[in-house]
């Protein structure tokens, strides 16, 4: 479960993060803005502790052995 949450807000910080630059436009990328710094913790985020695909091959191997 812990994974499954850690994923899920991940992968949902980042994309909001994505959105908000979209928004913001080149403004987004610029360090006037806390967007850019969003962003870059956002992504941190999702691959410091362990990826995308590592968390979701955690889920798969948890959900196999529950019988």
């Amino acid at each position: 479960l812990a994974s499954a949450c850690a994923l899920f807000a991940g992968e949902m910080s980042e994309q909001c993060a994505l959105h908000a630059v979209q928004i913001f436009g080149g403004y987004g990328y610029s360090l006037e803005y806390p967007i850019n710094r969003l962003l870059r913790d956002a992504k941190l985020y999702t691959i410091g502790a362990g990826t995308s695909e590592i968390r979701r091959m955690i889920i798969a191997r948890e959900l196999l052995d529950q019988k």
